[in-house]
Order: structure tokens, then C-alpha cells, then sequence
């Protein structure tokens, strides 16, 4: 049985009915009269035969139920009809199979059908007919063509309907050929074809775009008919056509087969007209369309003779313009914006006394929320519910869309609600309207159980409701729910389109499996949904972040090869690519070539383009780009002013105070990337109290501090040495429900470490463990680093013993801090036990820790040892890296390898590794000690040519070789002083300080003749101060 009985009413008509039943179970017409004979009066003497009675009475209540949309009782009350054994007669059943399939029970037709059938009703033409429409509605053409060709179990044949059915069954889901293919079995089987058939086949091929195909049907049903032929041209047939060709935008070939169908005695209906009107607002050909309705007036307001035709179109006086002309110009015009002028035709159209239907009223409330007018769409609501014209779902699913996208989620909720309380029918775009609304809220649980009461409900979900379902896990990472809905859909026979692909390459993209995607994108070819702009984008965005940058310039020269145009996400993917490897140049040049051939950047762009300005120095150009959003009223978003509040105090140069009400200026709210902007920026001015003074600030917006705005804080508590103050906040925030993290821990263990004291270390680190700080391995890795970094590397060891008692095990990172506390401490051979313990371990070394053993060896001036150690890492497959160059140059430098130490230089430099500021200086004291100051000037020079900052050694050394070669070479002492005098000038520019040495040799050059002791003298004061 289907669904046992539930409502209270349906139990009292079963009881009532069951109490007739009582007096004689085995012969039902004994009850009844014995029923009859002891009531006096009774329902027996207006009854003749109850059991029809009582099975009209439900078949009455079914029909209630489904007409008021209570779907779940209609089945109770089936159900309950067939438990007391009521059996229906065939037409009965065919009005419930038609009602049920009527409102979208397709499944209970099936069961309803079997049903029947176990009770001995013998089907007709009529129930195989309303079976087949039910399975064609789902794509089950298996059980449809099964059910045609079954003829042997009963005395009927299917007929012309039945076939019809399942031809338009085919042509629904895109299978034309197939229904034509039925055709042929229709005329060997006798049965003839009508204008249903040719129609329903014509149409078909005008969805698919075949218009050859539509045409060649109805040449080949509709030629050379006699007068006894069923199948002749119509004005449906013609309809269809021109409604293909308009589709196709073949407007000269649609006016020319309007010419056709008059000549041939086809007069045009409103129809005919309508869908002219309707395509020429589609294409923006506002003046044709206008033309036809003005034509169309004038026919209903002349009085010429009837019969006669007017205007160029011939439109015939017995056709007025009627509330679905007025309807299609209005939303024509809507969807071109401008509104002003679908406004103008509603005026009129009520003006001449045509009353707007509610899809007039949905029509222009659709166009006033798209432009904003919320309180003119708000009205309009009111006035359609004042003259009588009842909201229907489409007009509540507007205003639920609106409300989602403006993100009032109360006031969606509210009006869903509303449809419920009105008995408002939820079709498919009901519930897709609030199952995608719910995803974008982040109601993901609430969309999910949408989607399962929409099943419930039998609504049949299309490919927007799929492709709505697709994006919310999309975009949660459920790719695994995905796929399940991706089967669902080949299950139901449902097509995807390429909202549906693109939404799920789009997921794979961000969940990182760029070759699922790229599947997807080969998939949906094979079935002839070819990508468009959007679908590219994603995965050229995709491989772009991967850095597959040659995989993505190939995907755009394929996008190129299909005729698609760029647009603003592709735009947005490269000018992303090109920000992040620092070629902001090449960036604006495709942003302003963008612009030249006719895009138009979004907001987005601009803030690309804004913070790559900003984040690459260019601060002029990004205010330029400021004053072009702002010029050409694109206007800020948060994430937009976001990126323009760091760029502007980056400067420095901007108050924080005016930076923050400019915001409020703007009508915008700061959220936490807002906050932790201006928090930053007050701890990097110093200004610690303003920037707690801000999380208050933050509370107050009812923010809650995030793990960042509680990391930057602790991070600047901690760099200011107030400690005590960082652990208070973190008591603080550990209340309102912050837990440290291993972020948190490395900040607050690196302050401590500043006290070079362990039982210190080991406090904060069991206080932050209190706090609820999750123990890892990366929180052991912090502890044991720092531990390393001070030389106290057998508390470090201590360490590692507790983490691998506690379930964790050491890794590269944590060995190499080990190796390098040993190196640090010149215990050389304790950290290569370290490395061949690692080694037994099976734990790989990485090139940074060769790099540590190599430094450490170099240090202690084992150079043998470090070409062995060289030669093992390359070896191992390590090639050497800039840090390897370093540490090699300047351990044969100190050990007075001079030689090697240049040839080493010169193979870094070739390989492309830029030294470090420490090895230049050495490779240059080398030359200055000998006084070869030339060389150690163009390795001064070289410094700044490839980016190294020279700091106060490197102008110690310089300094003090030009004055000792100024007391060696008498010939070039003045050169020698002018040159010395010009570095300390560059020196002090740069802010840097003189050493003790630099300052006696420079006094001499500085003072006047017997003055060099008082120079001195003075310099030490002044440069202590600074110290």
C-alpha cells in the first residue's frame, strides 16, 4: 500500500465507513441490507449503493486535496480508500490518474496505475494515455515506448494522442529525431497523423534551432492534402515556425512567412503578433515592435468595415491588442533598462482599460526591483492584491530573489512563510529561488533540506534547480556531493547546460583538482554544451594559481579560437597573474588595452589593479585609479576601501582617525579585515593604547576579535616588550572564546626567549597550553626552535623526548632547529650525531639542512670537510641554492681563500643567485684590506644594481680602506679624503651609524688643522646619543 492514513478526517470517514461493513464480512450486500432494514429512517433508503457512495466520496476528497495543493493528504486519503477495499470505476480512475499527473505526482501515477490494475480495472486508451504522459514528463521513454507498444493485454489500441505523447515526450528533452522516427510506426500501424503531430514535431526542431528540419516536417505532412486529410497548415504551425525564426533572428524570413500563410487563406492571430513584438523587444528593435502595437491600437479603435486590414503588417480588425502584447513590450523594454518606458506602456495599457494579469504585475515588479525601486515594487504588490489579482509563486519568488541578493534573509524567510499561509502552490522556481538563496546565505543545511522537501513535494527538479544545488556544495567543497548530484541528474534524464558545468569545473578549480576540471570542460564538449567566457575563466584562473601559467595561456588561445570575447573574470585572472610575480607594468598595460577595445572593468578590476599599484610602490598611479572609480561613479565596496585603507597607510602619510570615518563616509561598515588593517597600523606607528582602543571599537560592531586581529595584537604587545600586557589580552580573549594558536605560541615564546631564560620559556608555554593551545607538532617545532636558537639544546633534546612519548613524530623541520643549535653552540660533532640519527630514522634532509651543516663547518674553518659534505648533497640531488653561495664564499674568504672565494662569487652570480649583504661586505673587506679600493667599489656599485641594501659594515669598511690607502698613497691622499668624505655623507643620509674605528679615522679629514682631537670628541657624543 502507498501512504497509511494520517488526517483526522480521513480516519472518521474510514470509521463511519467501517461501522456499514460490520454486521457481515463475507457477503457485502447482506451488510448493507441488514444495515438498512434496522435504521428507520436510514442512509440505506436514499443510498441504493453505498460502496459507490463511499467510493464517490473519496474520489471527491482526493480531487479537494489536489486542487488545494495538500498533496500528502491526497495520497492518505487514496491510500485509505484502497485499505477498506473501495474500488473505483475506470473513469474515476482515469480523473484520479489525470489529477495526480496534473499536479506533478508522477511517481503516485505509476503506483496508482499498478494499483488499478491488481483490482481487475481494465485500463483504456484514455489511462494508457495519462500513464504515458506522466513517464514522458520524466524522461522515462523506456516505460513510455514499452507501455505504446503494448497492445496485446487489452482490446485497444493506442491511438494518435498516445503516440503524440510520446513524440512530444522526445521533443521535451531535445530527442526530436527520435519522436520523428515514431512517425513512420504511426503510419504502419495505421494510425494517422494530425496537426498535433506536425506541430508538436515543428516545434521541436525550432527549439533546437533546426529551423530546415521544422520546415521540411510541415512541407512533407501538410503537402498535397485532400479535403478529408486531418493534417493541414494552421496558424499553429505557422506560430511555431515564425516563433523559430525569430528565435534565430531571422525577422525578414518570420514577416515573409506571415506574407505566406495570408496568401495561402492562414489568417495571423494575436499570436502570430505577439511573438513578433516579443522577438523585436528581445533584439532591442523597440521601433518595430512599437510599430506593431501601433498598428494593433488603431485596429481597435477604427471603425473601417470589418475584413479590412491596415498598416504594412495587414494586421485585420478583428484582432486587438490584448494584456500579453502590452505584457511583452513592457518586459522587452525591462530587460534593455529602460524602465522608464515599460512604465510608460503599463500606464497606457491600464489607461485604455486592459487589465493587467498577474504575469503584467510580475512582469513590471521584476523590472522595478532590478533597478532598485523596492518601494514602487512594494506598492505595485499592494495595488495587484487590492483589485482583486492574487500574487502567484512567480511573483513571491521575485520578491524572495530580491531579498536573498540584498541580504535580508528575514524578510525572504518572512514572504516564504506568506506562500505557505496563502496555500500558494511552490513550483520548481519556488523552490530553486530558495534553495540558491539559502546556499548564498550560508544556510546550508536549510538549502539542503529544501532540495529533499522539494523532492518530497514531487516537483520535478529541472537543470537550474541542479545547477543551483551544484554551486552551493560547490562552493562548501562537498565535491563528492556533487558528483552525487551530477549522477542524479544523468538518472532523471536531465540536460546540463553550461551554468551547470561551468559551476562544477568552478568547484574542482577551487578545491585544487585542476584535472577533474579540465574532464568536466572535455565532457561537456562531447555532449555539445560548448563553454563560454565564464567556464574559461575559472580554469584559466585555476592554472594560474597553480602556477600551470602555460596551461592557462593555452585555455585563453582556445577560448579565442570559439569567438569569445574576454570579459571581466578573465580579465581579473590575468591581471591576478601578473600581480603576483610583480609586473604591475605589464598589468596596467592590459587594463588600459582592455578599456581600449571596449571592455568595461568592473569594480573588482579596479581594486585588482588598485592594490597591485599600491603593494608595488606606485602609490601615484594607484590614487589615479582611485579618482577614475570615483569619476566614473563605480563606487567602494568594503573589500575595495579595504585595500585602499592599507595602501594609504602603508604611506605613512594619512591620519588613521580621518582614514576610518572616510568609510563611514562612504556608507560602508568595516568588517575584520577593515579592523585588523587600522589595528596593524597603530602598533606600527607605536601607538599601542590607540590600537586596543580599536578592538573596542571593533566590539562595538559587534565584531569578534578573529585570529588574526588577536595575532597582530599579541605580535605587537610582544615586539614592544610587554609581555606581562600580551598574556592579560590573551587571558581576556581566551574568555569571550579565543584560542591561542601555534601562531600565537611561536609570537609569545619568541618575546619570552628575549630573557634568555628556559624556566621562563617553559611558563609561557605551559600558560598558552592552559589557555586551550591544541599541542602539535608545530607547536613542539616552536618550542624546540627556540630553545635551539638560545644554545640550550639539552633542554631542546628533553623536548623532543616528551613530543614522541606524547604521539608525535620529529620531522625535517624540528632536526634541522636541533642541528642547528649544536652548530650554533660549536658543538660540530653533536649536530652530525643529530643529522645521522635522521638519516637512521628515515627522516629525508632537505637542502636546508646541508645548508646548516655547511655553515657550521665553515665557521670552524673545516673547509675539508665542507667539499665532502658539498659533493654528498648533490649527490642526494641537491643543487646548491643562493644561501649554499654565501656560506661557501665567505668561508674560503676567512680563511684567506681569495681565489676561490671570487670564482665561487662569479658561479652565483652566473647561476642567478643575488648574494647576501654579508657576503658582499666580506668579498670587499678583501679588497680594501689590500687596497683595492676600485674593485671594492664596483662591488658596491653591483650591490645596488641588483637590490642588496649595503648597511653600516659595508661603509665601515669602504670608509676605512679609502683612509688608510689616503696614508699609504700620498699621491692620491686628497682623492683618497673626497671619496671617504663622500661615503660618510651617504652613510649619514641613509640613516646609518659610524663605528669607533670609522669615526677616529675620519676625524682627521673632517676637523680643521688642530682640531681633530675636539672632532672626535664630538662625534663620539653625537653618534653615542644615537646608539
Amino acid at each position: 500500500m502507498l501512504i497509511k492514513p494520517q488526517q483526522h478526517f480521513i480516519k472518521h470517514l474510514a470509521s463511519k465507513s467501517k461501522k456499514l461493513l460490520l454486521p457481515d464480512s463475507k457477503n457485502p450486500r447482506m451488510r448493507f441490507s441488514s444495515f438498512v432494514s434496522s435504521q428507520r429512517p436510514s442512509l440505506g433508503t436514499i443510498i441504493r449503493n453505498p460502496y459507490q457512495f463511499y467510493t464517490s466520496l473519496f474520489c471527491t476528497l482526493i480531487h479537494l486535496f489536489l486542487r488545494c495543493r495538500r498533496l500528502s493528504r491526497a495520497t492518505a486519503a487514496f491510500s485509505a480508500m484502497r485499505d477498506y477495499k473501495f474500488t473505483p470505476e475506470l473513469p474515476a480512475w482515469n480523473g484520479l490518474l489525470n489529477h495526480f499527473n496534473c499536479t506533478g505526482l508522477v511517481h503516485q501515477v505509476k503506483l496508482m496505475y499498478q494499483e488499478m490494475i491488481s483490482c481487475g480495472v481494465a485500463p483504456n486508451v484514455v489511462t494508457k494515455n495519462i500513464v504515458i504522459h506522466s513517464l514522458c514528463k520524466v524522461g522515462d521513454f523506456d516505460g513510455a515506448l514499452r507501455l505504446l507498444r503494448d497492445n496485446r493485454d487489452y482490446k485497444f489500441m493506442s491511438d494518435g494522442v498516445t503516440y503524440n505523447t510520446v513524440i512530444w515526450g522526445f521533443c521535451k528533452y531535445g530527442y526530436v529525431e527520435m519522436g520523428l522516427g515514431l512517425v513512420s510506426e504511426m503510419v504502419k500501424r495505421g494510425v494517422g497523423c494530425d496537426n498535433f503531430t506536425c506541430n508538436i514535431l515543428m516545434k521541436g526542431f525550432c527549439e533546437k534551432g533546426m529551423l530546415g528540419n521544422a520546415k521540411s516536417v510541415m512541407d512533407m505532412m501538410c503537402s498535397n492534402v485532400d479535403k478529408d486529410e486531418k493534417v493541414r497548415r494552421d496558424v499553429v504551425g505557422f506560430n511555431t515556425l515564425m516563433y523559430g525564426y525569430c528565435k534565430s533572428g531571422q525577422f525578414s524570413e518570420a514577416i515573409q512567412l506571415m506574407g505566406s500563410m495570408t496568401k495561402e487563406g492562414t489568417l495571423p492571430d494575436i499570436v502570430t503578433y505577439n511573438t513578433l513584438i516579443n522577438t523585436f523587444c528581445e533584439t532591442g528593435d523597440f521601433d518595430s515592435a512599437k510599430s506593431i502595437m501601433d498598428e494593433l491600437v488603431e485596429c481597435s479603435d477604427s471603425k473601417i468595415d470589418d475584413g479590412e486590414k491596415i498598416g504594412s503588417l495587414g494586421v485585420g480588425l478583428h484582432l486587438k491588442a490584448n494584456h500579453i502584447t502590452y505584457t511583452n513590450l513592457i518586459s522587452g523594454y525591462g530587460k534593455k533598462h529602460r524602465n522608464g518606458e515599460a512604465l510608460a506602456v503599463f500606464r497606457e495599457m491600464v489607461g485604455k482599460g486592459i487589465d493587467p494579469d498577474v504575469v503584467t504585475y510580475s512582469c513590471v515588479i521584476n523590472e522595478l526591483l532590478k533597478s532598485g525601486r523596492f518601494d514602487e515594487a512594494k506598492y505595485l504588490f499592494y495595488e495587484m492584491v487590492r483589485v482583486g489579482e492574487d500574487p502567484n509563486h512567480v511573483t513571491y519568488s521575485l520578491l524572495i530573489d530580491f531579498f536573498f541578493k540584498n541580504s535580508n534573509l528575514m524578510a525572504a524567510l518572512n514572504l516564504q512563510s506568506q506562500m505557505v499561509v496563502r496555500g500558494i502552490v511552490f513550483d520548481v522556481v519556488s523552490f530553486t529561488t530558495l534553495i540558491d538563496g539559502l546556499f548564498k546565505a550560508g544556510r546550508v543545511r536549510e538549502a539542503e533540506d529544501m532540495f529533499c522537501y522539494l523532492l518530497e513535494s514531487n516537483v520535478v527538479p529541472n537543470c537550474v534547480t541542479y545547477s543551483a544545488l551544484i554551486n552551493g556544495r560547490c562552493k562548501i567543497g562537498d565535491m563528492l556531493g556533487v558528483e552525487s548530484v551530477l549522477q542524479q541528474i544523468k538518472e532523471r534524464n536531465v540536460l546540463p547546460n553550461v551554468v551547470t558545468y561551468s559551476s562544477v569545473i568552478n568547484g574542482y578549480v577551487k578545491s585544487g583538482m585542476l584535472e577533474a576540471a579540465n574532464n568536466v570542460l572535455t565532457n561537456m564538449v562531447c555532449q555539445n554544451v560548448m563553454p563560454n567566457a565564464f567556464t574559461y575563466g575559472s580554469l584559466i584562473d585555476g592554472c594560474f594559481k597553480a602556477g600551470k601559467k602555460e596551461i592557462a595561456e593555452g585555455l585563453y588561445e582556445d577560448m579565442k579560437m570559439q569567438g569569445l570575447d574576454d570579459n571581466v573574470f578573465i580579465l581579473d585572472a590575468f591581471m591576478n597573474n601578473l600581480k603576483r610575480d610583480g609586473r604591475m607594468e605589464e598589468a596596467e598595460a592590459l587594463f588600459k588595452g582592455s578599456v581600449l577595445r571596449g571592455l568595461s572593468p568592473d569594480r573588482v578590476n579596479y581594486t585588482t589593479l588598485m592594490d597591485g599599484l599600491f603593494k608595488a610602490g606606485k602609490e601615484a598611479s594607484a590614487l589615479e585609479v582611485i579618482q577614475e572609480i570615483t569619476a566614473k561613479n563605480i563606487g567602494f565596496d568594503i573589500i575595495a576601501y579595504n585595500v585602499l585603507l592599507n595602501g594609504l597607510l602603508r604611506l605613512g602619510q594619512y591620519d588613521l582617525q580621518s582614514v576610518y570615518n572616510g568609510m563611514q563616509q562612504f556608507g560602508l561598515t568595516p568588517d575584520h579585515a577593515s579592523f585588523n588593517t587600522l589595528i596593524k597600523a597603530c602598533i606600527k606607528e607605536g601607538k599601542l593604547d590607540h590600537s586596543l582602543q580599536m578592538l573596542d571599537e571593533m566590539k562595538s560592531h559587534g565584531l569578534k576579535p578573529n585570529t588574526i586581529t588577536c595575532n597582530v595584537l599579541i605580535e605587537g604587545l610582544c615586539k614592544s616588550g610587554k609581555i606581562d600586557e600580551a598574556m592579560d589580552l590573551l587571558n581576556e580573549l581566551f574568555v569571550a572564546g579565543f584560542r591561542p594558536t601555534e601562531i600565537t605560541h611561536r609570537l609569545v615564546l619568541t618575546a619570552a626567549s628575549d630573557t634568555k631564560k628556559a624556566d621562563v620559556i617553559f611558563l609561557m608555554h605551559k600558560k598558552l597550553v592552559a589557555m586551550g593551545l591544541n599541542l602539535n607538532s608545530t607547536v613542539y617545532s616552536n618550542l624546540i626552535t627556540i630553545l635551539c636558537e638560545l644554545k640550550m639544546t639539552r633542554k631542546a633534546v628533553s623536548v623532543l623526548e616528551e613530543m614522541i612519548e606524547a604521539g608525535f613524530l620529529a620531522n625535517t623541520v624540528i632536526y634541522n632547529a636541533l642541528i642547528r643549535g649544536h652548530c650554533r653552540s660549536s658543538h660540530l660533532e653533536k649536530a652530525f650525531s643529530i643529522y645521522s640519527q635522521m638519516i637512521a630514522e628515515g627522516i629525508s634532509p632537505n637542502i636546508t639542512t646541508y645548508n646548516i651543516l655547511l655553515g657550521g663547518s665553515a665557521a670552524a674553518g673545516k673547509m675539508h670537510e665542507v667539499a665532502e659534505l658539498l659533493s654528498e648533497m648533490e649527490d642526494k640531488g641537491f643543487a646548491p641554492n643562493g644561501t649554499t653561495f654565501d656560506i661557501l664564499v665567505s668561508g674560503h674568504g676567512k680563511i684567506g681563500n681569495k681565489k676561490e672565494s671570487i670564482r665561487l662569487y662569479c658561479e652565483m652570480i652566473s647561476r642567478g643567485f643575488v648574494p647576501r649583504t654579508s657576503t658582499y661586505n666580506l668579498l670587499i673587506h678583501d679588497f680594501a684590506r689590500v687596497g683595492k679600493m676600485k674593485q671594492a667599489m664596483e662591488l658596491l656599485k653591483e650591490m645596488h644594481a641588483r637590490g642588496v641594501p649595503p648597511n653600516s659594515s659595508t661603509y665601515d669598511i669602504l670608509i676605512s680602506g679609502w683612509c688608510n690607502l689616503a696614508v699609504q698613497e700620498k699621491s692620491m691622499k686628497k682623492y683618497c679624503q673626497a671619496e671617504a668624505r663622500r661615503l660618510f655623507i651617504e652613510m649619514s643620509d641613509g640613516q646609518f651609524i659610524p663605528c669607533e674605528t670609522t669615526i677616529s679615522k675620519l676625524s682627521p679629514i673632517l676637523a680643521r688643522p688642530g682640531k681633530v682631537a675636539d672632532a672626535q670628541r664630538l662625534l663620539d657624543k653625537l653618534y653615542q646619543k644615537k646608539r
